[in-house]
C-alpha cells in the first residue's frame, strides 16, 4: 500500500507556482543522480495533484509544467526493488491500478499540462508524460524516451500500454513496448510522441510559453504529425491493426521462442484494449501486469538487471587523472578494425597500426562497413558516421602513439609475437600510458613478464563481433596495477560495454566455461547425433544459437587453438573431441570462410553443410543415431555448470553473480533463466551432484563433480548462498 506518512521522499517532488499562474512540478530526488518513482513519490504526486485541483478551482493555477531538477536526467522509471518485492498477482494488479488512478488524475486536470523532458525518460516517467496534454523534449543526445518494462518481465502498467498506441498509432508504439528500446528526441518527434524538440537552454522557457498558449486557447493538446494513407489504414482500421499485430506476433515468437511472456501479454492486451473505453483498457492492463510481475521470469530478469547495475560500479576505487580520449590499436584485422570503429564511434581519437598496408586497408574497410551499416539502420546519420571514420588515423609506424592514453594489442594469438609487439609498443608510448592485450586465451601474466612497466599492463578481451557483443573481460595479471585496471574498466564503460574484472588464468572466465560446452557438443556428434538436433536442443533451451553454430561463429581454427590451450592447462577433463581435429586438414573455417558445420551465403547462415558428415567420416558414424534431447541438454549445460564451479574455486572471479553476468553478456545465456548458476540452483545441490556423478559413470572424468559442488550438496546450499 502507498505510504502517506513517509516523509523521506517529500523533497523528491516539489510544487512551485509562478506569478503568471503556471504551476511547476519538479522531480529532484535528494542524493541521487536520477529520479525514481518510488511508492512514496507517487503518493506525494497524488497529494500535490489534489492541491493543484483546489488551486485550479480557486483560479490561481492556469497551467502545469512538469520537469526535472537534475541536468540531463528526467525520470529513470520505477523503483526496481519494489517490483522485485511483489510476488502476488493481486498485489501487482492493485499497484498498477493505483498508479493508473494517479496518472488519470493528472490527465483530467482542467488546465493544460506540459512535460518538459531533458535527459533520460523511462518506464513510469514515460507513462507520466503520456498523461500530459503536451510533451516537449531537449535535443541533447542524453534525451531518450522509452518503456523498458519488458526487459524486467512485465509491461507498462501505469497506462503506457493503453495510451501510447492511441497517441502514436500501433505501428510506432509496438516496437517501443515490445523491445524496451528507447528512442531519441528526434525520433520521438517524428512518430508523434513529443510535440517539439528544442535546445536544453530554452526548454523551460518554451515549456512555460507552450503552457500559457494552451491556457489561452492558442494551442491544441496532443502531438500532431502527418501520417501517410498507408499508416492511417494500418493504425485506424481493423484489417490494418490485425496485420500489424500479426506481424509483431511473428517477430516476437521468432525472437523469444515463447520464453518471455511479457511481449506476448503486451500484444494481447493492446489487441483487446485498443478500442475499449479507457477504464476497461486500464483494467486489462492492470490484470496483465499483475500476472507478469509474480512470475519467475520477471524475478530472474530483475536479478540480471541488478547484476548489470552492480557491474557498472565494480571497478577499482582509484581516482584516475584523466579518462582515455586517444586510443591506439595494434593489428588491423577484424578484431582490430572493430575495436577502432567502436572507439571512433564513441568520439575517441584512434591510431590504427599494422605492419602491412593491405592489412590497414582491410581494417579500414571493416570499420567503414560497420559505419555504413549503422547509417542504414538509422543508428547514425551519414555526417556523424563520416566524422567518426575520420577519427581513425591509419599508420605503418608509431606516429601519434606518444599521445595515446591506452594502446590495445590485437595481433595474432601467439605468445612470442604478442610479447615482441608489446615490448616494441612500450618503447613508443609515454610513461603512464596503459597497454592492454585483446587475447582470448593466453596468459596476461606471462605477457607482462617481458615489460619494463608491467603494472601498466592488463587484458582487455573483446568478444566477436565487437560492435554487438556487450562484454569486455578486464583481465588482471599478477603484476597489473589498480590504475591500469581502472583505466581499462573506465574505457570499456565509455565504449558502452559491460566490463567484468577477472583474474588471469587459462581461458579467463567465459571461454573457460564455454569450452566444455562446445566440446561436449562434439562428443555428442561423435555418438551420432545430427548437427541440427544438437543445435536445436540448445536453442530451444534459450541459447541464441547452438554450440556447433557457435563454433562456426568463433572460427574453427580459433576454436581449435583455444581447445589446445585449455587441454594443456587442465588435462584429461578438457580433452578435445575428435571433431575439430578431423576438420583441421580441411579448408573449413566456419562463417568467416563461408563453410563450417553450416553453409553461409552473403554472410548469412543458409543450411547445414551437406559435406560435413563426409569430412568427419573418420570421427563420426555415417548414420545419424538418436541421442535423446534431454540427454543432449543436460550434458552440454551441466558441463558449463561444473566448470563454473571450478572457476569460482580458482578465484578467477569472486562470486556466482559475476559468472552469470559473464555468461549472459558474453555468450547470450538466456537471461530469463537468471544466469547459468542461478539456473543450476533451481536443480538443488544434491540433484546437481547426483546428475554429475551419473554422467561421470557414463562418460568419464570430464564430468567429475567439482569439489565445491560436493561441499554444497553436503551443506545444502546453492551457488547463491
Amino acid at each position: 500500500m502507498l505510504n502517506p506518512h513517509a516523509d523521506v521522499e517529500q523533497a523528491a517532488l516539489t510544487l512551485d507556482v509562478s506569478g503568471g499562474g503556471v504551476a511547476w512540478l519538479i522531480f529532484d530526488r535528494p542524493g541521487s543522480k536520477v529520479n525514481l518513482l518510488t511508492q512514496q513519490v507517487l503518493q506525494r504526486l497524488d497529494d500535490l495533484l489534489a492541491g493543484i485541483e483546489e488551486s485550479i478551482a480557486a483560479g490561481s493555477i492556469r497551467a502545469l509544467v512538469i520537469r526535472s531538477g537534475k541536468p540531463a536526467s528526467f525520470i529513470a522509471g520505477a523503483d526496481v526493488n519494489a517490483i522485485a518485492g511483489v510476488t502476488d498477482a493481486a498485489e501487482g494488479k492493485r499497484l498498477s491500478r493505483e498508479g493508473q488512478r494517479i496518472y488519470r488524475r493528472l490527465e483530467l486536470l482542467r488546465v493544460p499540462s506540459v512535460a518538459a523532458v531533458d535527459g533520460l525518460c523511462l518506464g513510469g516517467g514515460t507513462e507520466l508524460i503520456l498523461a500530459c496534454g503536451h510533451r516537449i523534449a531537449s535535443d541533447r543526445p542524453e534525451t531518450r524516451i522509452g518503456l523498458p518494462e519488458v526487459r524486467l518481465g512485465i509491461l507498462p502498467g501505469f497506462g503506457g500500454t493503453t495510451r501510447l498506441p492511441r497517441l502514436v498509432g500501433m505501428k510506432e508504439a509496438l516496437p517501443l513496448i515490445l523491445t524496451g528500446s528507447p528512442v531519441s528526441a528526434r525520433k520521438a518527434l517524428r512518430i508523434g510522441l513529443v510535440d517539439e524538440v528544442v535546445h536544453p537552454a530554452i526548454l523551460q522557457r518554451r515549456a512555460e510559453a507552450l503552457a500559457l498558449e494552451a491556457a489561452e486557447g492558442r494551442s491544441s493538446p496532443g502531438a500532431r504529425r502527418s501520417r501517410t494513407l498507408a499508416t492511417r489504414l494500418l493504425d485506424r482500421t481493423s484489417p490494418g491493426r490485425k496485420l500489424v499485430l500479426g506481424q509483431a506476433r511473428k517477430r516476437v515468437m521468432k525472437e523469444t521462442r515463447g520464453h518471455y511472456p511479457a511481449p506476448r501479454a503486451a500484444l494481447e492486451t493492446i489487441e483487446r484494449s485498443i478500442d475499449a473505453p479507457l477504464d476497461h483498457a486500464f483494467e486489462l492492463e492492470a490484470e496483465a501486469l499483475g500476472r507478469l510481475i509474480a512470475t519467475g521470469v520477471s524475478k530472474n530478469l530483475i536479478h540480471v538487471f541488478h547484476l548489470m547495475e552492480a557491474a557498472k560500479k565494480a571497478g577499482p576505487a582509484v581516482r584516475l587523472e584523466k579518462m582515455a580520449d586517444v586510443v591506439g590499436v595494434i593489428g588491423a584485422g577484424v578484431m582490430g578494425g572493430g575495436i577502432a570503429q567502436l572507439a571512433a564511434s564513441r568520439g575517441l581519437g584512434v591510431r590504427l597500426k599494422d605492419i602491412r598496408a593491405d592489412a590497414i586497408g582491410q581494417g579500414l574497410r571493416h570499420a567503414r562497413e560497420l559505419f555504413d551499416h549503422a547509417v542504414r539502420r538509422r543508428r547514425m546519420d551519414a555526417r556523424a558516421a563520416a566524422q567518426a571514420m575520420d577519427r581513425i588515423g591509419p599508420t605503418l609506424d608509431y606516429t601519434g602513439f606518444a599521445h595515446a592514453d591506452v594502446v590495445i594489442e590485437a595481433v595474432v594469438e601467439r605468445m612470442d609475437v604478442k610479447q615482441r609487439v608489446l615490448r616494441e609498443v612500450e618503447a613508443h608510448v609515454r610513461p603512464g600510458a596503459v597497454l592492454a592485450t585483446n587475447t582470448s586465451t593466453l596468459s596476461v601474466t606471462e605477457m607482462q613478464s617481458v615489460l619494463s612497466r608491467p603494472a601498466d599492463f592488463c587484458g582487455m578481451h573483446f568478444f566477436n563481433p565487437v560492435h554487438r557483443m556487450p562484454l569486455v573481460e578486464v583481465i588482471r595479471g599478477k603484476a597489473s596495477g589498480d590504475a591500469a585496471v581502472a583505466t581499462v574498466f573506465a574505457l570499456a564503460r565509455a565504449l558502452d560495454k559491460t566490463p567484468l574484472i577477472v583474474n588471469d588464468g587459462p581461458g579467463f572466465l567465459v571461454n573457460r566455461i564455454l569450452s566444455p560446452y562446445l566440446n561436449e557438443a562434439g562428443w555428442i556428434l561423435v555418438e551420432g547425433a545430427s548437427v541440427e538436433t544438437i543445435d536445436s536442443v540448445l536453442v530451444d533451451f534459450g541459447m541464441p544459437m547452438g554450440p556447433l553454430r557457435l563454433l562456426d561463429e568463433v572460427g574453427l581454427d580459433v576454436a581449435r587453438h583455444a581447445a589446445a590451450v585449455l587441454h594443456t592447462a587442465f588435462g584429461e577433463r578438457m580433452q578435445p573431441s575428435p571433431v575439430l581435429g578431423a576438420l583441421a586438414d580441411t579448408k573449413l573455417l566456419g562463417r568467416k570462410g563461408g563453410r563450417g558445420f553450416y553453409r553461409y551465403e552473403e554472410d548469412r547462415e543458409a543450411d547445414v553443410n551437406p559435406e560435413i558428415y563426409d569430412l568427419l567420416k573418420l570421427a563420426v558414424p555415417a548414420d545419424r543415431a538418436g541421442v535423446p534431447p534431454d540427454c543432449i541438454l543436460e550434458r552440454c549445460v551441466l558441463a558449463m555448470v561444473n566448470e563454473a564451479a571450478r572457476v569460482l574455486e580458482d578465484g578467477v572471479v569472486r562470486e556466482a553473480g559475476e559468472v552469470d553476468l559473464g555468461m549472459i553478456t558474453g555468450t547470450g545465456f538466456p537471461p530469463f533463466r537468471g544466469g547459468l548458476l542461478k539456473w543450476a540452483d533451481t536443480l538443488g545441490p544434491r540433484t546437481l551432484l547426483g546428475r554429475l556423478e551419473e554422467l561421470e559413470r557414463s562418460y568419464g572424468t570430464r564430468f567429475s563433480p567439482a569439489l565445491s559442488i560436493r561441499q554444497m550438496a553436503d551443506e545444502g546450499r546453492g551457488f547463491y548462498a
